[in-house]
């Protein structure tokens, strides 16, 4: 049986996704199979955001290819001066799809006709990062009037989220603490030290959002909200003798 549960914490420090790092290694003049309370603990964190990432598009039909392409980029390009107008850098905008399809009749299966191109058409997409969210609506609202048809979605981060993330890792880390001794007190022995720590998880959940091409012509509403920013830990703590 000993042997045994030296190779399953062996295994658990192999199998582990990073980053993975331990305290002490195994915590000095502790065995692999000490006896040990193992909890997972949650922090979380709650910012607002102060950038909205977009995306959007245009979608032209013609019998012609390049008549198709040639529409959609003079769209393209009235929305990417709007953008340039409204204060976006140029790092801020980047071209994410470009492509032409065919259109085919679907008359060939009624009437035992092989289906035929009557047509294509090209589509343009644009990703950008919005920084004054004050004027998000605004710039949805213009785009529109650019020839924008196309909305691939919305949605609001942190243009650096580094410090909410480690505050949440923190967090999550004295959530396992608490976890820890909640759990050494109901069972009536006392906490030792950390023998691992294993950060398991973490996400960023979005805010709700409103915001919809079809809308109407006055600027679209937005609702900006607040980003959870979440993380996880699991930490081995030692059973004291």
């Amino acid at each position: 049986m000993r042997s045994w549960l030296k190779l399953g914490v062996w295994a658990v420090f192999c199998a582990v996704a990073a980053p993975v790092w331990s305290v002490q290694g195994i915590a000095q003049g502790a065995s692999p199979d000490t006896a040990r309370i193992i909890v997972t603990g949650e922090g979380v964190v709650e910012m607002v955001p102060d950038m909205a990432i977009l995306t959007l598009g245009v979608t032209e039909e013609d019998p012609s290819a390049a008549e198709a392409m040639r529409a959609a980029s003079q769209a393209a390009g009235r929305i990417l001066v709007r953008l340039d107008d409204a204060g976006v850098a140029a790092r801020d905008m980047q071209t994410s799809d470009l492509s032409v399809q065919p259109l085919w009749s679907d008359r060939g299966s009624s009437q035992g006709q092989e289906p035929a191109i009557t047509g294509y058409a090209a589509s343009n997409q644009i990703t950008v990062r919005l920084r004054d969210l004050a004027a998000v609506g605004d710039i949805l609202d213009g785009v529109l009037d650019d020839g924008a048809n196309r909305f691939g979605g919305l949605r609001f981060d942190l243009a650096d989220s580094s410090e909410a993330q480690n505050e949440a890792r923190r967090r999550s880390v004295a959530d396992a603490r608490a976890r820890a001794r909640l759990y050494a007190q109901a069972a009536g022995v006392v906490l030792g030290p950390v023998l691992l720590i294993s950060e398991t998880g973490g996400s960023v959940r979005p805010p709700p959002m409103m915001a919809d091409m079809s809308m109407a012509r006055s600027a679209v509403p937005m609702a900006a909200g607040e980003l959870e920013i979440r993380a996880q830990v699991t930490m081995w703590f030692a059973i004291a003798e």
